[in-house]
């Protein structure tokens, strides 16, 4: 198979960029995204020419950090991250443009290549849970439902790779927050600490430059492991309740 690329190449985070194009030669149908760049870059190194800055890592479809935007759509066609989307899935000769996840919280910092340390950041501002070390409990001394269990599930799969801020209009992060607040909220273990948590995470969000939600929905459509918009009200929910413990002075 064979297609043209308008990729972005940027030299750095000070500099400007650019879609700069490329031909993808004699790439197998079964190769998937990041292997068709891999063959592109390798004809490139042969030519003296820069090969295309792109980060990964797992390449199975778990850590998120193949942040592409392909065509105008966060990991590009379907719903999965970049690693896992085939070039079966374009046609022979098709146009394809390479761009980075755009978000004013992820700046770029080489072609295709963001910063998203400010989800770190977030995860970060959410402390801790007081939960003991040592052997693990028996499985029936916290009981817990199991449409909690699922629910905390749900939220747990977010794998924070971006996509959600990347294709929200407004930049906005409350999707992933929302998930990572939900997943701890839920379970005992993380009720000690759930207003202390939803203050500090979302607080961060908002200082680290993601917009607000608008209910535009792009993000639950994008998400790689299916993580529900719902998330988010009860996110609002709970920071509402929290803030307004804070200002009647009670201890969070």
């Amino acid at each position: 198979m064979k297609f043209h690329l308008k990729v972005w190449r940027q030299k750095d985070s000070h500099s400007e960029g650019t879609l700069e194009d490329y031909t993808a030669e004699n790439i197998p149908a079964d190769a998937s995204f990041l292997e068709m760049l891999d063959i592109v870059n390798n004809s490139l190194t042969g030519k003296d020419v820069p090969p295309i800055q792109f980060d990964s890592d797992c390449r199975e479809g778990i850590c998120g950090s193949c942040s592409l935007t392909i065509n105008g759509v966060p990991h590009g066609p379907g719903r999965g991250t970049t690693c896992q989307l085939y070039m079966r899935n374009f046609r022979d000769g098709d146009t394809i443009t390479i761009e980075p996840f755009r978000a004013d919280a992820f700046p770029v910092q080489r072609d295709v290549v963001v910063d998203r340390s400010a989800f770190d950041r977030i995860i970060q501002a959410g402390g801790y849970i007081s939960e003991r070390s040592g052997s693990a409990p028996d499985a029936n001394s916290v009981p817990i439902s199991k449409t909690i269990a699922d629910k905390a599930m749900d939220a747990a799969a977010c794998i924070g790779c971006g996509a959600c801020a990347a294709a929200c209009p407004n930049g906005s992060a409350m999707l992933f927050v929302s998930a990572k607040v939900t997943h701890l909220g839920l379970l005992p273990q993380g009720k000690p600490e759930a207003d202390r948590r939803v203050l500090g995470m979302v607080r961060q969000m908002d200082k680290e430059g993601f917009g607000n939600c608008s209910n535009y929905y792009a993000c639950e459509a994008v998400c790689p492991a299916g993580v529900p918009a719902a998330f988010i009200g009860r996110m609002n929910r709970e920071f509402t309740a929290a803030s307004m413990k804070e200002m009647a002075g009670m201890t969070v």
